[in-house]
Parts: structure tokens; C-alpha cells; sequence
């Protein structure tokens, strides 16, 4: 079993010797990986659905490692008890559904050592909620895999909320604050096709015109979704 990069990029961010719990775990894979390299001494691999869940059950009993790897059927983690696991990692959705598994399950999740994350969309608005609600951002990864882009992150519930909304925010959640400061590779590929996107996306809204109120407001979101990509890419060139 190989994983594929992305999934490896999850992988790599779990702290060694962590139990982790796997939500939304679809094949398993994550799982066996890191009870097979001997990264986690146990894992939890939970999903919704009964489809993914069996096939998982299957894959692990496959690998022989149905002493390690337990799964159950569970919405977000309701099927986790507190402090069962040290790291929860949520993959392979979107970020409005990650805030909800949070959200839902905090009493659960503040408990815990870490979070592994990546967010496939709504990624902005899932760094602020994470960052108002006192998660510390400690590594972020982007991986680029059959012509997407995949940002990791790995976070640590903090102690308190916070409410800043200062422009620096503004582009750290849009980007990822340690994906800027490393220059991330990546994340510089990223932002020169956002700005050729965004550039074509402006030239066809101007082109139609500015005849109503929505257009007039998509147009000043795409300026200033361009303001922002370019002061990120400063941070390249400098």
C-alpha cells in the first residue's frame, strides 16, 4: 500500500507515539500507514458512512492489524471518548465541514495534543475560525497532486479565543502564515496561477460591464483578491 502524497503530507505531521483518531477515514489508508511505520501504537479510524467504514475494516484486516486499528461509525466524533486519542486528523473535505465536526466535538478536541487538517475548500474561512477559536498554527505543508493544490496544517488547541482581524491576518489566513514565511514553494506556484486566474476572472467581469450592484461587488472582490496575491508574492521577491 502506497499512500498518495497528499495523504502522506497528512501522514508526516502526526507526532510519533500519538494514539490518532482518523475522522472521515474513507479507505483506512492514513491509519495502516501509521500503525505499519510504527508512528502510532493505535488508531481509531471512524467515518460516517457504512460503505467506507467496512471497506477500511477490510484493508486492515488485510494488513493484520485489526489489534491496532479499531473503526467505528460515527458522526464527526461523537464516537470518541475523551481522551482516547491524542491527535485527530480530518482530511479529504471541506472546511465549512471541519468546523462543524469542531465545533461540535470541542469538549472532545480541546483535550487533545493536536490536530492534522487539510481543508479542501472554504480554506481562508476555516484558518480564521481556527485562529478565533484559539488554535495555534505549528507546521503547514502544501502539496500539489493531480493539478490541485493541498494545504496541511498542524495545530494545537490553545487557551483562549482570539478576535484579531488586523490586515497581516487577513493574509495569513488566505495563505497560511508559515507557508509565507518559508517561502513555500508551493504556495509561490499557487499564487502566480491565482493572479493569472483572477486577472482573466477581472478582464471578463470589466468586459460585461458594470450594470448591477452584484457585478459592481464582484468586481471590487476581485480587486481586492488581487491586492492581496500581490503583496503575498512580494514576500517572494524580496
Amino acid at each position: 500500500m502506497e499512500l498518495s502524497e497528499r495523504l502522506m503530507a497528512v501522514a508526516r505531521m502526526v507526532t510519533r507515539g500519538n494514539v490518532a483518531c482518523d475522522t472521515g477515514c474513507d479507505h483506512g489508508y492514513v491509519s495502516i500507514y501509521l500503525v505499519r511505520e510504527k508512528i502510532c501504537p493505535k488508531a481509531i479510524a471512524m467515518d460516517l458512512r457504512p460503505g467506507p467504514l467496512s471497506r477500511a475494516g477490510e484493508h486492515i484486516a488485510m494488513y493484520g492489524f485489526g489489534d491496532y486499528i479499531e473503526t467505528r461509525l460515527s458522526d464527526g466524533v461523537d464516537a470518541l471518548q475523551p481522551k482516547e486519542a491524542d491527535t485527530l486528523i480530518l482530511a479529504g473535505m471541506g472546511g465549512r465541514l471541519m468546523e462543524s465536526i469542531i465545533t461540535g466535538g470541542m469538549s472532545k478536541i480541546s483535550l487533545m495534543k493536536e490536530l492534522v487538517l487539510q481543508p479542501q475548500s472554504e480554506i481562508p474561512m476555516f484558518r480564521k475560525f481556527l485562529r478565533k477559536k484559539g488554535f495555534i498554527t505549528c507546521r503547514e505543508n502544501m502539496i500539489f497532486e493531480d493539478g490541485k493544490f493541498y494545504p496541511v496544517m498542524r495545530v494545537i488547541p490553545g487557551s483562549t479565543e482570539t478576535q484579531d482581524v488586523s490586515p497581516d491576518r487577513e493574509l495569513e489566513d488566505r495563505y497560511g502564515g508559515i507557508l509565507l514565511r518559508e517561502r513555500h514553494p508551493v504556495l509561490e506556484k499557487y499564487l502566480y496561477m491565482e493572479k493569472e486566474n483572477l486577472e482573466e476572472l477581472r478582464r471578463r467581469v470589466e468586459s460585461a460591464g458594470i450594470r448591477s450592484e452584484k457585478n459592481r461587488r464582484r468586481a471590487e472582490e476581485i480587486r481586492r483578491e488581487l491586492s492581496l496575491n500581490e503583496e503575498a508574492l512580494r514576500l517572494f521577491q524580496n
